[in-house]
């Protein structure tokens, strides 16, 4: 009798069956010669923390799993649930092909090894280990690693495209990556249109070959949960202190999540078929900068963040929608409105500011693959060491009154009680957010990103890292430091009336007059803040800044010219904990790494701050630069 011919299959983000080129790949039995194939899944402690895994009594060989230089966690609440949500899903999904998704804890390189070693002590011959090859300098490492470890044992090494994105660098490219635009609009033009250059989705296995009889158990000191509640405890006891300055901040009474979603492919699909059916997807260009509700904006962000969803079925489904097509056919889903709004119209305006936003995604993927570890530096990818950041500690104290939502900024502080308590904030306020902390506190803007991956439910490296990097004006942003939002008259324009800001900053829910900013409230109403908690308090007489009023209104306060020309002292080092590396001196630090996946972004029309003391806020217009995607 033969021996068993296995092929390993070792997954990270790529967490779905339909459009996944290395599950399509397993449909030809005869190229690869395998009778056996063993998904695995690796919950890695450079990315998530997995002491919740250990033994009773154990100690984990790894650091805890915090970022380089705010020391926050790398993976929060929010997209641990999620994540384990989205590892159950496709778990279940497998078992219905007869097939299973064996979770491990552990470097990809260690677990690798050690499936090898044991399934040969087996007598089972080892075909093949294979990856998708994903964006991000650590994850590109994790990937050599495991090739070494293959290598020295004797098995075929092979790497697959990601799928989850439009478009593939060496295929549908004019150009390579290291020729990428700095500008968005002009690598937009080399793929118009859209609709016609997009390619289709691979197809969706419909059995695998099954499991090796081997059982390979999880190397002490771990152990792994056997349900999904267990895998949730698991990921979710070690992170009791999220390093939320302060007490604890309260949920707001009647404040309802933007982001009531489950993760898992399965989840995925049911949320396009619902936006289609509903027709809030023809009407997404309408509503895309809302900040309350379920609906204004696809919520696609998390999905493609783990790989649960693919940005070319999304293409897929609407074209078949927009030519009247059964586009219910692709998601395996019923048809619950036969004649939904917009169904059999041809391209609406929903449907070409989706793909457009689709293709901010894809382009902050191919800046982080042409840019590297200039992703993560305080220089950005223009590597300008002419700004004057505020640096922890020197910045401790405003960056703990930022990330509480206390800073006497309605817009700002609304998002930032909402991304902490629900892991979600819309596009419109992370961009409103990110501006802030940069252009106005001026604090070192990495401080923002990571807290972000932290909090972030849909976090993803590159979008989130290059949205930071942009509002920050090392990016690739053509306006660069001119950039600044005035959060008052965005208040104005996408919160009329206040209702968002009063919905998480319950302090102000008794202001009559608008929100905007603690420092403008009249006497009565500012004593009626600082009554309702110690927040309030701290927000009317202590905001970090006050904000011109463009409505006529004058509020003051300093308003600095950007300040210029700094000379770096120092670079940065070579890594450190979760693979990034930090700098000593005035001018930042470069960093190292890669993860997380699917938010999206874009910037404003905001115009600058004058260079001289009395110069004004000029406005702008949006310069072809809106990123919905980032955040959709």
């Amino acid at each position: 009798m033969s021996k068993p011919r296995i092929l390993i299959l070792l997954l990270r983000r790529d967490l779905r069956l339909h459009d996944n080129p290395i599950f399509n790949a397993l449909c030809n039995k005869k190229t690869y010669c395998h009778t056996h194939v063993l998904p695995v899944y690796i919950f890695n402690p450079s990315h998530i923390e997995v002491r919740g895994f250990l033994s009773q009594g154990q100690e984990s060989p790894y650091p805890e799993c915090r970022s380089r230089v705010g020391k926050f966690w790398r993976c929060g609440p929010h997209r641990c649930k999620f994540i384990a949500e989205s590892v159950w899903d496709l778990k279940e999904s497998l078992k219905k092909l007869d097939s299973d998704l064996i979770l491990r804890v552990g470097k990809p390189e260690e677990v690798a090894e050690n499936i090898i070693k044991s399934l040969k002590q087996a007598n089972n011959d080892i075909v093949g280990v294979w990856m998708t090859s994903l964006v991000g300098t650590e994850e590109a490492k994790e990937e050599r690693n495991v090739e070494k470890v293959a290598t020295k044992e004797g098995v075929k090494f092979k790497k697959f495209n990601d799928g989850s994105y439009l478009y593939e660098d060496r295929k549908n490219l004019k150009n390579p990556v290291s020729k990428l635009p700095d500008v968005f609009t002009v690598f937009r033009k080399t793929l118009e249109p859209l609709r016609d250059t997009i390619p289709p989705p691979l197809p969706t296995p419909d059995s695998l070959a099954p499991l090796p009889a081997t059982s390979i158990p999880q190397s002490a000191p771990f152990e792994i949960p056997d349900t999904l509640d267990g895998l949730m405890n698991a990921l979710l006891s070690p992170l009791s202190d999220l390093g939320l300055p302060g007490s604890p901040l309260r949920h707001p009474t009647g404040a309802k999540t933007a982001h009531p979603f489950h993760g898992g492919e399965t989840e995925a699909k049911k949320r396009l078929h619902h936006l289609l059916t509903t027709g809030a997807m023809p009407r997404y260009g309408e509503t895309r900068n809302g900040l309350l509700g379920s609906d204004f904006s696809s919520k696609f962000s998390a999905y493609f963040s783990q790989g649960s969803l693919s940005a070319r079925l999304v293409q897929q489904v609407m074209l078949m929608f927009e030519n009247g097509e059964d586009w219910t056919r692709p998601l395996g889903l019923a048809v619950d409105n036969k004649s939904p709004p917009g169904f059999g119209c041809g391209e609406q305006d929903g449907m070409t500011k989706m793909r457009f936003e689709l293709l901010w995604r894809d382009y902050f993927r191919f800046c982080a693959l042409k840019f590297r570890e200039k992703v993560f530096s305080i220089h950005g990818y223009r590597g300008d060491t002419s700004y004057k950041w505020k640096y922890l500690p020197e910045a401790q104290e405003e960056f703990a009154r930022f990330q509480r939502g206390n800073t006497g900024c309605g817009l700002v502080d609304a998002s930032m009680r909402e991304l902490y308590l629900t892991g979600w904030t819309s596009n419109r306020t992370r961009q409103n957010v990110a501006n802030y902390l940069a252009k106005r506190l001026k604090i070192d803007w990495r401080l923002g990103a990571e807290w972000y991956e932290s909090m972030l439910v849909d976090y993803e490296m590159a979008s989130n890292w290059g949205n930071w990097q942009y509002n920050a004006g090392v990016g690739n942003d053509p306006r660069g430091e001119e950039r600044v939002f005035n959060q008052i008259k965005q208040g104005r324009d996408y919160d009329n009336g206040g209702a968002y800001i009063r919905t998480w900053c319950e302090e102000l829910r008794k202001v009559n007059g608008e929100v905007w900013q603690t420092a403008t409230l009249n006497e009565g109403d500012k004593e009626l803040v600082k009554r309702a908690s110690e927040d309030g308090r701290i927000m009317v007489e202590m905001p970090l800044c006050v904000i011109e009023d463009r409505g006529g209104k004058k509020s003051h306060g300093p308003r600095e010219p950007r300040p210029k020309k700094e000379r770096v002292e120092k670079e940065g080092g070579r890594g450190g904990r979760g693979g990034r590396g930090s700098g000593e001196g005035r001018g930042g630090g470069e960093g190292r790494g890669g993860h997380g996946g699917g938010d999206q972004g874009r910037g404003s029309g905001e115009g600058r701050v004058g260079r001289g003391g009395k110069g004004k806020e000029k406005e702008g217009g949006d310069d072809g630069a809106e990123k919905e995607a980032v955040y959709s």
